[in-house]
């Protein structure tokens, strides 16, 4: 299969698994042929990329380590709680959310359940499902990092739990924030920033009155943008004073946006993103936990397209374990956008001067092999 970006998708390619809505019901079923009416649909959801059937990448299977089901109840629980906290940021006098401690620590159970069902599996995460708020999706990626890198790293049950409801709940004073800010398209003003900055301190406040949400969760909100040499913020804390948990939070946090295209600037490869953190590795970032996301997340998911700078276009069809950042690519078209009659396959672990440019990248024509039902090479 093909790991396909939607504006690269053409009509009569098949789908190659299901896509499910926020719900977890199935929005299209494996199979289905595409249209463009069906193409434009997903793009106006804002699904990314899709899985598409292709004969010469079958043997290309991503086993999925978070199931659909909990993936949409922790996105429904998300929303649904975000969406309450603004709706009652008007309020006057205190108000209690008394129940999110309750309704997130059933859904920590479920990610920590199928993530500890494949331990020592590498985390790929693509989200296929429909997407109204990057907030939401971000919350949900940060905690399924943050459990993995958690239980790789040894922490009890309790503590994952812990980790996990502040990884999903790091963002929550974002909820306070105007929405002309949070949704500004261009660079913010330094009072906009500044008060952006107190989303910090918001969720804080939000957190640590919940009974049923565990103070070093709240404080995972608190301190989650502080830095090992004291450039963060709000207080401005370093090495030792920043808590451990906040320290793996804010380490994902900013992998996740560096990788998630938004609407002032474009994403980072993902091994751009990942030479960003090791440039930070000591002053930044723990320079022990930067070594474990290295060699616990998969930056390029399998059957992702890619091109590479020998100008050779394919898809990642297998991980090296040791060294997750150079998989093996299966070329699929030369530089000049030739189909090969026989693919072949690069290890860029052993072949370090070939590197990945650019990912989604594969050339299609504007027409489809309508007995094969796969994409056409240019």
């Amino acid at each position: 299969m093909l790991l396909m970006p939607i504006n690269k998708c053409q009509p009569g390619m098949r789908l190659a698994k299901n896509i499910y809505n926020e719900d977890g019901m199935v929005l299209l079923a494996v199979n289905v042929e595409l249209t463009q009416r069906l193409i434009d649909r997903l793009f106006s959801y804002g699904i990314d990329y899709i899985y598409i059937a292709d004969p010469r990448t079958d043997d290309v299977v991503q086993v999925d380590i978070i199931q659909d089901e909990t993936r949409s109840r922790a996105v429904h629980e998300i929303r649904h709680t975000f969406k309450k906290v603004m709706e009652d940021s008007n309020k006057r006098g205190s108000v209690s959310y008394y129940d999110i401690g309750r309704n997130f620590r059933d859904v920590m159970n479920m990610i920590i359940d199928d993530l500890s069902a494949h331990e020592g599996a590498m985390v790929m995460l693509n989200n296929m499902n429909i997407k109204d708020n990057y907030l939401f999706q971000h919350s949900v990626n940060v905690s399924i990092y943050a459990i993995m890198l958690g239980i790789s790293f040894g922490y009890s049950r309790e503590n994952l739990e812990t980790l996990g409801l502040g990884a999903l709940l790091h963002d929550i004073g974002k909820t306070k924030i105007p929405l002309g800010i949070l949704r500004k398209p261009s660079q913010l003003t330094p009072q906009e920033f500044a008060e952006m900055k107190n989303h910090t301190n918001y969720g804080f406040q939000i957190l640590k009155e919940e009974p049923n949400i565990p103070l070093l969760s709240a404080h995972c909100a608190f301190q989650h943008h502080e830095r090992m040499n004291g450039s963060g913020y709000p207080r401005g804390l370093s090495g030792g004073d920043i808590n451990e948990f906040a320290r793996w939070i804010g380490l994902v946090d900013s992998y996740d946006a560096m990788t998630t295209t938004r609407v002032y600037r474009r994403p980072l490869l993902p091994h751009e993103a990942m030479e960003q953190l090791f440039a930070g590795s000591g002053t930044m970032y723990d320079q022990s936990q930067i070594a474990l996301f290295r060699d616990k997340i998969a930056i390029y998911p399998l059957g992702i397209t890619v091109k590479l700078n020998t100008g050779e276009y394919g898809i990642v069809s297998k991980l090296n374990m040791n060294v997750p950042q150079r998989p093996v690519v299966r070329i699929l078209a030369d530089e000049s956008g030739q189909e090969l009659k026989e693919p072949f396959e690069i290890d860029l672990s052993t072949k370090l001067s070939v590197l990945i440019t650019e990912i989604g990248e594969i050339k299609v024509e504007d027409r489809i092999d309508t007995e094969s039902g796969m994409p056409t090479l240019l």
